[in-house]
């Protein structure tokens, strides 16, 4: 068995005050970790800190980037186990996505039609949430996630423990 960790975050940026105020929760972003320490981190969002307009494939770090310019990101940790074969095709899936990442755009229109419950995709286009369900999916691992996904619909799966809560730039 592996593990792999769900990283929920509020930045505090206009981009995630409106997200918040949208999907009627405390969190607004999603990453998903496939290592404790953090150095594995994807998701969809800025490419570059202080461009909230260019946003795409990231390889995240507390440390880096996006949540060291927004030093007071609160954060939430789960960890969840899943399969060796499972826990390789989810790093295989992330890995194509890291690998082709220019052709792969933010979805902003789906990501506003959350909050209105509609869903809109966009072929080769993801919002945070979106991601994470799609690379989840594309690796057969079924948390029973709901189709218009939000980032606090991975603070809900059953099989999730709580192992962080508080600044993400304090997480050891």
């Amino acid at each position: 068995m592996k593990k792999i960790y769900f990283v929920v975050s509020f930045t505090g940026t206009i981009l995630s005050r409106m997200v918040k105020v949208y999907t009627n929760n405390n969190y607004s972003h999603v990453s998903i970790s496939l290592d404790k320490e953090l150095k594995r981190m994807y998701s969809f969002g800025r490419l570059h800190p202080y461009n909230p307009i260019l946003a795409g494939f990231v390889h995240e770090s507390p440390k880096k980037g996006t949540y060291k310019r927004f030093k007071n990101t609160v954060s939430e940790i789960y960890e969840v186990e899943i399969t060796d074969e499972q826990y390789k095709s989810l790093e295989y899936h992330i890995m194509d996505i890291e690998k082709n990442k220019k052709k792969y755009k933010f979805n902003i229109i789906g990501l506003f039609a959350t909050g209105v419950h509609l869903k809109i995709e966009q072929k080769y286009s993801f919002y945070c949430a979106e991601f994470v369900k799609h690379v989840l999916d594309k690796s057969s691992i079924d948390f029973n996630l709901p189709e218009l996904i939000k980032p606090e619909d991975f603070v809900k799966i059953k099989s999730n423990k709580m192992i962080y809560r508080g600044y993400l730039r304090e997480y050891r």
